[in-house]
């Protein structure tokens, strides 16, 4: 049995994996980290990393910015493999995941979704084929109307992923409004909307000549996130340093 440790417990995404992991035959979560002491849990609380006495296998993050410092920190010292969920890292702490995960398995992903993560590879797929034939590429991401980000990671993380494998020859657009020119060829458009209570839904359009090929992707609550954080601590638990992504549970 995988021992977890829930880093951020008591928040929403870590109240969603506790719900999960009841279920799972696998994994036991050892113990949770929150500063709110609030919600009674089957699993001992501590308010940090320093005062817990359990050991784990593995830790999963769902807390905030502030709190990966201590985290990477208690993971280099113990040696612990950590799935990092928690997004919005500076440029400084990215560089301090690189370096700890010299040292312990570090698991980060744009997007959890085991769903988002197989579109990621479909998309480079068919880029190769259909970008080289002069098709047109277009991103539409929608959100809810309390994302303040814009557009979405998941949005630039498909982009990312196209421009990766056809050697980045692709230029990103995000307005059309700015400027009256034709569409450039090497471009890609990502265009988002904000509105209402949806939790994320993401088209890639390959737009040709006479025909249009679309890849979409909806998610239809946080859990979808939970359950791919849940399958990346199956795969991390016992794994060797190195800096891991959802490409690599997924195969």
């Amino acid at each position: 049995m995988i021992k977890m440790i829930m880093h951020g417990c008591n928040g929403k995404m870590g109240q969603v994996i506790t719900g999960l992991v009841e279920s799972e035959s696998e994994l036991t979560i050892a113990a949770g980290i929150d500063l709110n002491d609030t919600v009674q849990n089957t699993y001992p609380v501590f308010k940090s990393l320093d005062e817990c006495t359990e050991k784990a296998d593995v830790i999963v993050d769902f807390a905030n910015a502030k709190a990966v410092d201590a985290l990477l920190d208690y993971c280099e010292r113990t040696k612990t493999p950590v799935v990092l969920c928690t997004t919005g890292l500076s440029p400084e702490q990215l560089e301090r995941v690189k370096r700890v995960s010299e040292t312990v398995a570090v698991l980060r992903s744009a997007n959890m979704s085991l769903g988002v993560n197989m579109l990621l590879k479909m998309v480079k797929e068919a880029a190769r084929t259909l970008s080289t034939a002069g098709f047109d590429i277009e991103i539409v991401e929608k959100h809810h109307n309390q994302k303040v980000d814009a557009p979405s990671g998941t949005a630039i993380a498909l982009a990312d992923s196209i421009n990766e494998e056809m050697d980045h020859v692709f230029t990103y657009k995000y307005d059309r409004s700015a400027e009256r020119v034709k569409r450039d060829k090497k471009e890609i458009g990502i265009t988002s909307v904000r509105g209402g209570s949806i939790v994320g839904e993401h088209d890639i359009i390959f737009a040709g000549q006479d025909e249009v090929v679309t890849f979409s992707h909806t998610a239809y609550s946080k859990a979808i996130f939970a359950k791919g954080a849940v399958e990346a601590a199956k795969y991390l638990a016992g794994k060797e340093p190195g800096l891991y992504d959802m490409a690599d549970v997924i195969g």
